[in-house]
């Protein structure tokens, strides 16, 4: 008999393909939407129960939810990845025994920022998980830590105004830099006038790609300026959300305005970072879904991991355009844990 319905889980990996890359944990509503439902769904959706099918069916939703993170940054990853394995070449011995790192490029030293960003949380996720998912991952705790994610949130974007200035001269810089590739597409276009519609769409499709590829490559020279340390630091600071109701990207994003980047390059570090992240918790998990606690559930989990992958993408795509508009802000997210942190406590000591 099956113990997850495809009710259960269509709602459930929706919204989290959503959450997971909203700053609002993914986890966090995963474990209090059943508890404030209640009956069956208390019951079929436990996460800190052991050996419960709920744990596959969490494994599928963030496999899935990574794939959308990759498929989404496709041209940085293939550039990123190709720059690591480009690096290798430059760790060399000039004397027996000593060896020296010389990163060539900016896509070579953010490759390895990612590496060493990603220890700290694969260790503490190895030795901790089980603990913290036992232990914390029950609803009234958890409606606290969304509270204080709330808390968290809010205070980023006081952090955010202080750097106002800082983030005003980066977006007027970005802008130009769009302005000079729109009038380089404009003349491109025009010369090409005579080739017919299909040449011309063809050539703005052309621009508009360099032009995003430009300003992510200008980004990820400002993230480099943080060096291995920032990177370790920002890293380390994802172990937070081990804890269910802390978000990962957003204690990324807060932690990277805090060590001085905008708002727009904390948040793509964080979703750079929350990638091979997620797919190594899943990944590493992947025989809870091939094994006893995958049977009878397997339907299901591949249909909320579909809606997982949809709304991860389709979130991810809004949060890109919402973040790099200045005048928007964390502050719905940030009231949007605080009510529900607070107004789930409630409900469930009552």
């Amino acid at each position: 008999m099956s113990h997850l319905t495809f009710g259960e889980a269509g709602v459930v990996g929706l919204l989290q393909g959503v959450t997971e890359l909203f700053p609002l944990s993914s986890l966090g509503h995963a474990v209090l939407i059943p508890a404030l439902v209640g009956g069956s769904w208390a019951q079929d959706l436990n996460v800190s129960k052991d050996e419960s099918p709920y744990l596959a069916f969490i494994v599928g939703m963030h496999v899935a939810t990574a794939l959308a993170m990759i498929i989404f940054f496709w041209r940085d990853w293939v550039r990123i990845i190709g720059a690591f394995f480009a690096s290798i070449k430059h760790v060399i011995a000039p004397e027996p025994g000593t060896y020296r790192f010389q990163p060539q490029s900016t896509d070579q030293l953010l490759s390895w920022m990612i590496i060493v960003a990603t220890i700290p949380v694969g260790i503490a996720g190895l030795a901790l998980e089980h603990a913290f998912r036992t232990t914390f991952s029950k609803p009234t705790p958890t409606a606290v830590f969304l509270f204080v994610n709330g808390l968290i949130l809010l205070g980023g974007e006081r952090l955010r105004r202080r750097g106002a200035d800082e983030e005003a001269r980066q977006i007027a810089a970005d802008e130009a830099a769009v302005l000079a590739a729109r009038e380089t597409a404009a003349v491109g276009a025009a010369s090409s006038r005579a080739v017919g519609a299909a040449a011309r769409h063809s050539s703005g499709q052309r621009a508009l790609k360099q032009q995003q590829a430009s300003l992510a490559v200008q980004a990820d020279g400002r993230l480099t300026r943080q060096g291995f340390l920032g990177a370790f630091l920002l890293g380390a600071a994802q172990i937070l959300a081990l804890l269910p109701g802390i978000s990962r990207d957003g204690i990324v994003m807060v932690g990277g305005m805090f060590r001085g980047l905008t708002r727009q390059d904390a948040a793509r570090f964080s979703f750079l970072l929350s990638a091979p992240v997620i797919f190594a918790a899943g990944a590493l998990k992947i025989g809870d879904l091939t094994g006893p606690l995958g049977n009878g559930i397997r339907g299901q989990v591949l249909f909320g991991s579909i809606l997982a992958g949809v709304g991860a993408y389709l979130a991810l795509r809004f949060l890109v355009r919402y973040l790099s508009d200045p005048t928007k802000t964390l502050t719905p997210f940030g009231i949007y844990c605080i009510v529900a942190g607070l107004g789930s406590a409630i409900y469930l000591a009552s």
